[in-house]
């Protein structure tokens, strides 16, 4: 059985981390392994605590008087050099819960409000990129209502708010760069008959 030994820190970033862990192989071979975390420390670390306390939401948000359309952003990302179709999303501040983190975050990335329903059962954290970081986030469900604008976005953000019915999300899913979170559940509310939330009324 694979164990971890060590955990030395190797950055001191604001947002996010790289850290080594010195273990071993099933075999009893030793492994150093890096792992990408947002823990300021390492006994915040998943691999210590055990908590799936999550550090991030996505916010899935559905719009309009029909219930037929998706909050979508469409956001410069970094690590890609391009643009990523997503869910709205973020951290979740020290002192928040999902809700708040979840109302916060589309507010300040959209400018539209957002009323999460309970989906306790689907929206305890689950793990991102488990091969390579150990951050996890929760799903907030629940509908909008507003005029998206961006004047909340921080200056280092470049989103634009996309409110897009099932015809634009199957183009999306053929021709754009999708977050692969976000691509699942457009694929759901494509199959989905009517009010996309219905499932979590059923459960």
């Amino acid at each position: 059985m694979n164990r971890i030994h060590q955990v030395q820190k190797l950055t001191d970033n604001p947002f996010l981390n790289l850290y080594q862990f010195s273990g071993s192989q099933r075999n009893g071979e030793p492994l150093e392994y890096y792992v990408s975390s947002r823990a300021k420390d390492s006994s915040q670390l998943k691999a210590v605590t055990h908590e799936p306390k999550p550090d991030g939401v996505i916010i899935y948000g559905v719009y309009g008087p029909k219930k037929d359309r998706l909050v979508l952003v469409r956001q410069y990302r970094y690590p890609v050099g391009d643009y990523v179709y997503e869910f709205p999303a973020g951290l979740v501040d020290p002192g928040e819960d999902m809700m708040q983190a979840g109302i916060r975050e589309m507010y300040e990335e959209t400018g539209l409000t957002f009323h999460p329903i309970d989906g306790s059962a689907y929206q305890r954290p689950f793990f991102t990129t488990a091969g390579m970081t150990d951050e996890s986030c929760g799903t907030c469900f629940g509908y909008c209502e507003g005029i998206p604008t961006n004047i909340h976005q921080e200056e280092s953000e470049d989103i634009q708010v996309i409110l897009a019915d099932r015809a634009e999300c199957r183009r999306i899913l053929r021709e754009e760069n999708v977050a692969i979170m976000c691509a699942y559940m457009l694929m759901h509310f494509i199959a989905s008959d009517g009010d996309p939330l219905k499932f979590i009324e059923e459960n």
